[in-house]
């Protein structure tokens, strides 16, 4: 920070820049028509080779550019323009505006008395380039100096030579605390070259330029895809201390994802390390356009979610089901908010809400017979795995029996579609969660094969890894436990997971539900699983914090590992067998996987309906996991 203190021109222009606008336009004019008077003295004296001038020329000659060119310069609109950022623009304006006082001195002097014989003819001209000269430079070194003065400089570095990180240049250009250093880029055709004067440099150089630039934030200006591709680069950065910030796109401000100031710190997200797949359009509303949608479990993540992106593809009507109040009530405001402050004329679905649980037959039966869906998507389910452990009846309840209830209903009210949330958790289960969701796709495919061309309804399964920001991921939980100042807890060292964000895998959902064929298991080509420890270590090096470890006892936050959960996996699976079928979508795979005749399941679920009724959680653990074994004869395959 500069001292209070300076020359006397420093403070005289620190108490200008305090005086406010009006004041500030009313004495840059009085400036301008000194300087234009000037202008007209020098051009004189430069035009006759002498400082007298010809008695023939008064006072009022001299006059004459003071008058004139502040009037005119303001209807140029000069005086509107802020000092601190003028540029291209203004000296444009002040072009014309210099020509223009030029023109109107010419003709006045013309009109005086003695029609301006005293007058060299090429004076006016010299004194408006003086003019455009001494009021351009001006303007200049005011800027200049407004910019050095009381700012504390960041030094930054941009990741990205394309024209978004050109754009960002130029608006660090004008930024008052921020000074560009240094350019990054892999691209061989701009590596070596400059913008405004920066260099591009190789991310191979990039403890180098940092080791010699010093800059302490990296600005990220590229697309997600390019984020996700250059996460290795961006984890660097932020273990060698230096902040890492992403810019938005021009595509994501106008998809509306994020505003136009929304530079933020670079998010976990961005590091799945995998480009996110991109979505069928044909695909996406088959389903749901101009059609009645059910959503269960409508108020939780993927849920809530569901109805956003169902609201979205022109529904003629969106039906919600929870047994939670509050979630129930928080995203019946949200879509009915987005209704209100949709463009005139749009379509308006109709939104109904039911306070309901999935295990009600008699509730869940009546919510068909008055709404008739078209399409359902099944969400609602106990997902989080040490708490269903602890509840083993209640889970299986809701995850399987639930399932079955509404599965039944839609068979009985001829719904087209049902389209089963799951999860990889379901595949080689060690836990009553993950056996309880398999348990669930079995209970769909069984009734597919019994009922299949007596029943309309198709069932389909998407089946996929863990959703960055739902209630049961881990980043959540790091984030909050990074803001408290740590430690962050991690189960094991070793620990994997897939992961992809809500949207797309609701965008997933909506997808597969639309390519089914009745019984089918759909997977997402989720990339390579993400090791949870060097999650949490990324998370911390993004929030700007450092990891404490051997190598570094004086960091910030600790990794502490506290053991693995009882069901918890080391690593999670996509599918049980080895065999996995194309489909139109480059990205999205069938699975053939074994199930339970119905004849024999349907006798199984009557044991495990009278275990929950009784709450034996031995017997309901025994069946819940018994048949997801692949141990279980008779089996079918689909």
């Amino acid at each position: 920070m500069s001292s209070s203190r300076g020359s006397p021109i420093d403070q005289f222009l620190r108490a200008v820049d305090g005086l406010s606008r009006p004041a500030k336009r009313l004495l840059m004019a009085g400036w301008d028509g000194v300087v234009a008077s000037g202008a007209l003295w020098l051009a004189f004296c430069l035009r006759l080779g002498t400082a007298d001038l010809p008695p023939e020329v008064s006072w009022r000659v001299l006059a004459l550019p003071a008058l004139i060119a502040p009037p005119v310069f303001a209807a140029f609109g000069l005086y509107r323009e802020i000092t601190r950022y003028v540029g291209p623009r203004f000296a444009i304006l002040l072009f014309w505006g210099c020509t223009a006082t030029t023109l109107i001195v010419e003709v006045a002097v013309m009109l005086m008395q003695g029609r301006g014989t005293a007058m060299p003819r090429t004076a006016p001209v010299i004194a408006g380039i003086l003019l455009f000269a001494v009021a351009g430079g001006s303007r200049l070194a005011v800027r200049r100096f407004l910019r050095i003065q009381n700012r504390t400089l960041h030094r930054v570095a941009i990741f990205g030579a394309s024209d978004v990180g050109a754009g960002l240049a130029a608006a660090i250009a004008h930024d008052r605390v921020s000074s560009l250093v240094a350019f990054f880029d892999d691209s061989p055709r701009l590596v070596g070259g400059t913008i405004r004067g920066v260099r591009v440099h190789p991310m191979r150089d990039f403890d180098e330029v940092l080791a010699r630039q010093g800059f302490d934030s990296l600005l990220v200006a590229l697309g997600p895809a390019s984020r996700r591709a250059s996460r290795r680069a961006l984890e660097h950065a932020a273990a060698r201390g230096v902040r890492v910030l992403s810019v938005p796109t021009l595509a994501e401000i106008s998809d509306g994802r994020v505003s136009v100031d929304a530079m933020k710190p670079l998010a976990i997200e961005d590091l799945l390390g995998r480009p996110p797949v991109e979505p069928d359009a044909s695909l996406l509303g088959a389903n749901v356009k101009g059609r009645t949608v059910l959503v269960t479990g409508a108020g939780g993540s993927i849920g809530s979610e569901l109805c956003r992106q169902v609201l979205a593809l022109g529904p003629k009507a969106l039906v919600l089901v929870d047994n939670g109040e509050f979630n129930l009530f928080q995203i019946d405001d949200e879509l009915n908010r987005s209704l209100r402050s949709a463009a005139p004329g749009s379509s308006r679905p109709a939104i109904h809400r039911h306070l309901a649980s999935v295990t009600d037959a008699v509730r869940i039966d009546r919510i068909m017979a008055e709404h008739r869906p078209d399409t359902i998507y099944h969400a609602a389910a106990y997902k989080h795995v040490p708490l269903v452990e602890d509840n083993e009846p209640e889970g299986a309840e809701v995850n399987v029996l639930g399932t079955l209830r509404v599965a039944e209903a839609a068979m009985k009210h001829g719904v087209r579609n049902f389209v089963f949330v799951s999860t990889d958790k379901a595949v080689r289960p060690t836990s009553v969660m993950g056996a309880s969701k398999r348990l669930a796709e079995m209970v769909l495919q069984a009734l597919q094969a019994e009922y299949a061309g007596k029943a309309p309804t198709r069932f389909t399964m998407v089946r996929f890894g863990n959703v960055l920001g739902s209630s049961g991921s881990v980043v959540p939980i790091f984030r909050r436990q990074i803001e408290e100042g740590g430690p962050v807890t991690v189960t094991h060292p070793d620990v994997t997971r897939y992961f992809m964000s809500i949207p797309e895998a609701v965008q997933l959902i909506l997808q597969a539900g639309a390519m089914g064929e009745g019984g089918d298991v759909f997977v997402l080509d989720m990339g390579e699983p993400v090791r949870i420890a060097d999650m949490a270590r990324n998370m911390i090096r993004l929030a700007g914090r450092t990891v404490r470890d051997a190598a570094n006892p004086q960091g910030d936050i600790e990794v502490v590992f506290t053991g693995m959960r009882p069901g918890e996996k080391l690593f999670e699976e996509l599918v049980i067998g080895a065999e996995l079928v194309p489909t139109t979508h480059s990205s999205v795979l069938r699975a053939r996987e074994q199930f339970m005749p119905w004849g024999k399941l349907e006798q199984h679920l009557q044991r495990l309906e009278a275990a929950v009724s009784q709450h034996s959680r031995p017997d309901v653990r025994r069946l819940v996991m018994q048949p997801t074994t692949g141990r279980e004869v008779g089996a079918s395959v689909r």
